[in-house]
């Protein structure tokens, strides 16, 4: 059902986890707090609470997790780590980065190697995430079941993909669609400005830019939204208050961040963006 395509990269059912775009996972079940049945579909990472459950776990699920509680339960560990799915290792709380590379190192020695970290609980270490993603090589989730507002600070701290748990689709639940809209907008716009991709496939490739679109889009209804504060505070506003010094000064930062592009050609994409962010004021300024 799942396979290793190369290091850093796992796949998880249909999902890639590791180099390129984050994820987003939904159908996180756990058989110690939830039902003792796994439910006939959407269970995509599935913890058991015995050993007698794993039989249809493989069967079912695309991937097992060993849950932070019980880490050190090194018989249950390895039957699942043995079972021929991937294991996401979750981390025990307290245990320290040593620990938790240390378990997914045995895991990996006891399975085919196909093993992700996650970071899980209501107050999640990301920094941690970062360490030990840097340290091991490995693909890390963060679960944000418990808050969704983290998605984006987990993102940013380079996490592969969100857990976002299992729940109807209602509300703002965090496996509901709810939910998952709030996980993809942080995997779609903070992965683009920070993650890089380097796609090999023209589809690949067409993805990539429909994330990086998303997050320009976003920059720049936001910059929209700050230009027309600035003309609301000007004495002189609109376009015979533009300040061309200052846009001069703007391109040439710029440019330091995009050398690629120079400072002539944005030059050419700052000034048509100033001035749709002036046509969109002044429409505002006469309703």
């Amino acid at each position: 059902m799942s396979s290793t395509l190369e290091r850093h990269v796992i796949a998880v059912g249909d999902l890639l986890v590791g180099a390129g775009p984050a994820v987003v996972i939904g159908g996180r079940v756990s058989l110690r707090t939830g039902p003792r049945a796994l439910p006939r579909e959407g269970a995509t990472l599935v913890e058991p609470a015995t050993a007698a459950d794993l039989p249809a776990i493989a069967e079912q699920a695309e991937a097992v997790v060993v849950g932070a509680s019980w880490t050190r339960d090194i018989p249950l560990v390895r039957a699942a780590a043995g079972l021929g799915l991937p294991v996401v290792v979750e981390r025990r709380p307290a245990a320290s980065m040593e620990e938790w590379l240390g378990l997914a190192a045995y895991c990996a020695a006891e399975g085919d190697g196909r093993v992700i970290l996650c970071e899980a609980g209501g107050r999640p270490d990301l920094a941690l995430v970062r360490a030990a993603r840097a340290a091991s090589g490995r693909p890390a989730l963060v679960d944000v079941s418990a808050d969704l507002g983290l998605s984006a600070a987990a993102v940013a701290a380079g996490a592969d993909g969100l857990v976002i748990g299992a729940g109807p689709a209602v509300g703002s639940v965090p496996g509901s669609a709810a939910g998952r809209r709030v996980a993809e907008e942080a995997v779609t716009v903070v992965g683009a400005l920070l993650r890089d991709e380097r796609p090999d496939t023209l589809p690949g490739c067409r993805q990539a830019i429909d994330r990086v679109d998303a997050a320009l889009a976003t920059l720049l209804a936001r910059r929209a939204e700050l230009a027309g504060v600035v003309q609301r505070l000007k004495p002189v506003g609109g376009f015979a208050g533009r300040d061309l010094g200052r846009e001069r000064d703007v391109v040439a930062r710029m440019a330091v961040r995009a050398p690629a592009l120079g400072e002539s050609r944005l030059s050419a994409i700052m000034n048509a963006v100033i001035e749709a962010g002036l046509h969109l004021a002044e429409e505002r300024s006469r309703r």
